[in-house]
């Protein structure tokens, strides 16, 4: 096992398809050697059958030669009932039967036996049959014994070629296995020669697709999809790593400004100011690294454990509590218990981002209604009466870091992640999260799957 670890995954096929032609020809070759030896064999017994035959017809019609005539037979006897020899071939014992005892019994009985050559003079072994016959109301034996030289040797020949023509046809074919495997393996060792000139910088590099439309090919369509997926994927990584240093060098830039000029001028700056303007930007950079993380755990691919049960009408009024005394009242509409089933501070981080963001819009007013439509899910729509999103842009605020122009004028502290935040969270519970138009202002509407009340306790999701 050691040996075959080490070798090469075109050595080790062309052994096994070598080692299976190989076990084919010899279980091949032995059945035509035993086929044909059974063959001769049987055709041995029936031409010695056919001499016995002759003689019983001498035997029978009363004129049987003394001595009886070979028929090409090494020995003939005729035997009488008591085992005695009648009439024998020339060179046959005239005393003593060829065959005696339980030998003698199994040629009675019709069978065809096997004797040593040695017991008549002969080098090569016997096959000895018999035959019955009657002569003048007497039983009689036909004995004939012929040569098993020239089977023997047909059979011999027969496996010399046999194992002469499997060794040629075994190393044919391990040859021919070679040359095809090779030829089989060579657009893997494309496929390995354009994977090592794809670095993880992208790029665009693709592995090239063999002709023929086989397995090989459809693998490499598959590897070159999920390439496009990961150039996809660290692109967008690096999109994000880049907006995120870009928002995080504002806070930085304005927290060493303020500390730079009270160092500067200890005098003219009062440290309480300082310390309240520095704790302004921490707090910024906190939220911009709180809502980083909360995508980095979004991007896990790790699906959502939806085990709580929510009241989104209670989450939607202890979100509206959170903002009350803001720049514009929220007002919320629930008509009754609305349930679904989800992770509740995930959803509660939901509505907190849209009703913050509808907040920032609105003139006047910001509405948040929970429903159940009936069709097997719920929603929770969040209403200002802004100035709306244009319909351009309606896929693109939910981008990471994506502000609209007036929002980067008028959107005090905005990172451009919430919306974001908002959707990867709906999706990841089986919902959509999309912006209308509500004339005047936008409406966000969530769409969840219903939740029966019925449950057990509600267990916490991490």
């Amino acid at each position: 096992m050691a040996v075959l670890g080490r070798m090469s995954l075109r050595a080790r096929l062309t052994l096994a398809a070598t080692a299976m032609a190989a076990v084919g020809l010899g279980i091949g070759g032995i059945l035509l050697i035993v086929a044909l030896d059974r063959a001769l064999l049987g055709a041995l017994d029936e031409t010695a059958r056919r001499q016995g035959e002759d003689i019983a017809t001498l035997v029978e019609s009363g004129r049987l030669p003394d001595p009886l005539p070979g028929f090409g037979a090494v020995v003939a006897q005729v035997l009488d009932d008591e085992d005695r020899v009648v009439a024998s071939t020339p060179g046959g014992d005239r005393l003593t039967p060829v065959v005696a005892g339980d030998d003698l019994a199994a040629v009675r009985a019709g069978e065809a036996i096997d004797l040593d050559g040695t017991r008549l003079g002969q080098p090569e072994p016997l096959r000895v049959v018999g035959v019955a016959a009657d002569a003048a109301g007497e039983p009689r034996l036909v004995v004939v014994a012929v040569s098993l030289e020239e089977q023997q040797r047909s059979v011999h020949f027969a496996k010399i070629g046999v194992t002469a023509g499997g060794l040629a046809v075994t190393a044919a074919l391990a040859v021919l296995s070679w040359l095809v495997i090779v030829r089989a393996l060579r657009p893997v060792d494309r496929l390995r020669g354009g994977a090592e000139e794809i670095t993880g910088a992208g790029g665009g590099h693709r592995l090239p697709v063999p002709a023929g439309g086989d397995e090989l090919s459809r693998l490499a369509v598959t590897l070159n999809d999920m390439l496009g997926r990961l150039d996809a994927a660290a692109a967008r990584q690096r999109a994000f790593v880049a907006d995120a240093a870009h928002e995080l060098r504002s806070p930085i830039a304005a927290l060493r400004t303020e500390l730079e000029v009270a160092l500067a001028h200890p005098d003219a700056v009062d440290p309480h100011d300082t310390a309240r303007e520095a704790l302004v930007e921490v707090e910024r950079m906190a939220r911009l690294v709180d809502d980083l993380l909360v995508l980095a755990h979004l991007d896990n691919p790790r699906p959502v454990r939806r085990e709580e049960l929510v009241d989104l009408g209670e989450l939607a009024l202890e979100v509206a509590d959170g903002v009350r005394g803001g720049r514009v009242p929220v007002r919320v509409d629930v008509p009754g218990e609305v349930y679904a089933r989800g992770h509740r501070d995930s959803l509660s981080r939901v509505l907190r981002n849209l009703v913050d963001n509808a907040v920032r819009h609105a003139s006047s007013q910001v509405t948040a209604s929970v429903s159940a439509p009936g069709d097997g899910t719920v929603r929770v729509a969040v209403t200002d009466d802004g100035a709306g999103v244009p319909e351009a842009d309606r896929e693109r605020i939910f981008e990471r870091f994506t502000r609209l122009d007036d929002a980067r004028d008028r959107d005090a502290g905005g990172s451009g992640l919430g919306l974001a935040i908002a959707r990867e969270i709906v999706v990841a519970h089986g919902g959509t999260l999309v912006v209308e138009d509500a004339a005047p202002g936008a409406r966000f509407v969530v769409t969840l799957p219903a939740a029966k009340t019925t449950v057990g306790a509600p267990e916490a999701v991490p």
